[in-house]
């Protein structure tokens, strides 16, 4: 088994734990709600004020950032060949899948496996660090015209899915408590309509973060072969800028009611291109401080989380599914209030992760994935 890098880990493990501060809302409250604060009328004040905070330091920040990381990790397994590749991905397509279908709608796994399966080889084929990263920024500006294009051409008026009425909201929240066929008829509609917008639009953005964080990596940058000087700067140079790129586009969104064009495509555009920036801010906090935080206990701990990343990515949705769904307290908290509630997830996160990586190297579910892998690629490693 290769030798891991301990930053990594620990990016990944962040990066783990910062996509729950915008999912708490997909889990807890009807799926209009996750973008549109005002999808059910005026927001509370609270409520606003916690959307705009997210919004400025977590929407799409964590995504990126862990698309990235994915990138990179890709860039690790090129030694292994085509066929480790392609079964590896394929597995992850398969995963999220049954994720997307049996648990949760708000599924990333499907995307990552499918666009990882069609950018791979230009991870292989890249010339060199740099052509990787320019290549990665255009696919992702491509990603971001679609959605600015998208904005311009959609109608004024929004859909049920942007203000949905009360019975719809009421349908919704009868779905995810029953369960069984009727919840699972309406995450497979709900996934038609995801990977269409992953082949437009989002798709492109995912492609260009792989690559970047590909290029990344081969350059030495993730593995932390720069100077901690070089990753500071680097922060201190994209995190303002990235946040003053998109806090008027909060403010304008807030003083247009969340209308639909605006808040749904328009505004999004500086909030996508702060949010590459950003996340390349927070990686390179990582890095350019890692001397002084790798000593820390909750540091170490957040490295284990990043080991069994998949694992705690599911496992993240069993514990919200199970409170929300099953036991019923979906639409009972306010956003606010949800946010309240991560941090008690994350510590399910910690306990599960210290506990079983006492006893076992893998994550349970990185076990399977690489048995799987094994066997589907027939590619035999020199040490398993």
């Amino acid at each position: 088994m290769r030798s891991r890098i301990a930053t990594l880990d620990f990016a990944r493990g962040l990066a783990i734990f910062g996509i729950l501060l915008l999912n708490i809302s997909a889990f807890g409250l009807p799926k209009a709600a996750y973008l549109n604060p005002g999808y059910a009328g005026v927001p509370s004040t609270s409520d606003t004020w916690t959307w705009a905070v997210l919004d400025a330091v977590a929407q799409g920040k964590f995504l990126m950032m862990f698309a990235m990381l994915f990138g990179g990790g890709l860039y690790l397994l090129l030694p292994r060949g085509k066929h480790w590749i392609q079964a590896r991905l394929s597995l992850l397509l398969f995963c999220g899948f049954l994720h997307a279908i049996f648990l949760w709608d708000g599924d990333i796994l499907l995307s990552y496996g499918l666009i990882g399966l069609v950018c791979w080889r230009m991870l292989r084929e890249g010339r060199s660090s740099q052509s990787l990263i320019s290549t990665g920024i255009i696919l992702y500006m491509i990603g971001v015209a679609v959605l600015a294009m998208l904005g311009l051409i959609s109608s004024p008026s929004p859909g049920t899915f942007w203000v949905p009425g009360p019975a719809e909201i009421q349908y919704e929240q009868f779905w995810k408590l029953k369960g069984g066929w009727e919840a699972i008829q309406n995450r497979l509609d709900l996934l038609s309509s995801s990977l269409l917008a992953v082949g437009a639009q989002y798709g492109w953005e995912l492609a260009g973060a792989m690559l970047i964080g590909s290029g990344l990596m081969r350059s030495g940058w993730l593995k932390g072969e720069f100077r901690e000087s070089h990753y500071r700067k680097v922060a201190a140079a994209l995190l303002p800028l990235s946040l003053l790129i998109q806090i008027p586009a909060i403010y304008m969104q807030w003083k247009t009611g969340w209308d639909y064009r605006w808040s749904g495509f328009l505004l999004q555009v500086p909030r996508e291109i702060g949010s590459l920036m950003q996340s390349v801010s927070y990686l390179a906090l990582c890095y350019g401080f890692w001397s002084v935080i790798s000593g820390w206990r909750l540091v170490r701990w957040i490295s284990q989380v990043g080991r069994m990343a998949l694992t705690n990515y599911l496992l993240q949705t069993l514990i919200c599914t199970t409170f929300f769904n099953v036991i019923g307290f979906f639409m009972h908290f306010d956003r606010l209030q949800l946010l309240a509630l991560v941090p008690l997830v994350w510590a399910g996160n910690l306990l599960f992760t210290l506990v079983w990586l006492r006893y076992f190297r893998q994550g349970p579910v990185e076990w399977i994935w690489r048995k799987l892998t094994l066997k589907a690629s027939g590619v035999e490693l020199k040490s398993a």
